[in-house]
């Protein structure tokens, strides 16, 4: 199978829209990527080709993986790379799983603590509020262990 940067030889040239529907990307995506330099000769006059579609695919779906914009210029270069070394785009991907991990631990932390607070927040018609106390830096806890029980 052709690489899908490969040159084309008759090439047939596609409309901003056309690129947009074929690769499910958005307008703005492919101006992003055009900004950074990832439609390298893909675009003249407007009108763009093939490797245009597959390269929005392939952006799309790395920040659907959750890699950042840096890392999707990276990937993208290693895709274009055809004597690449498959360790340098394990490693890319690694890393960005390492730091999804934190985070959804940090999310964790986070949803724990806000049941936390609403548990000790009595939501009734008086302005006390442990969270707004809590978000404040008024110790939302404090009394809390008590009316647990």
């Amino acid at each position: 199978m052709e690489h899908p940067t490969a040159p084309a030889a008759a090439a047939a040239r596609l409309s901003l829209a056309d690129v947009v529907a074929r690769s499910g990307a958005s307008a703005q995506l492919l101006s992003d990527c055009e900004s950074l330099g990832l439609l390298d000769d893909t675009a003249h006059a407007g009108r763009y080709d093939e490797r245009a579609v597959s390269t929005l695919r392939f952006v799309r779906r790395a920040h659907t993986l959750g890699f950042d914009t840096p890392e999707v210029v990276e990937l993208h270069a290693l895709w274009q790379d055809g004597r690449r070394a498959s360790f340098d785009v394990k490693r890319v991907a690694l890393e960005r799983a390492d730091d999804l991990a934190q985070r959804i631990e940090e999310l964790a932390h986070m949803k724990r603590l806000l049941e936390r607070l609403a548990h000790c927040c009595e939501g009734d018609e008086r302005p006390e509020c442990p969270i707004l106390d809590e978000l404040a830096g008024l110790k939302g806890f404090a009394g809390c262990e008590a009316r647990r029980a």
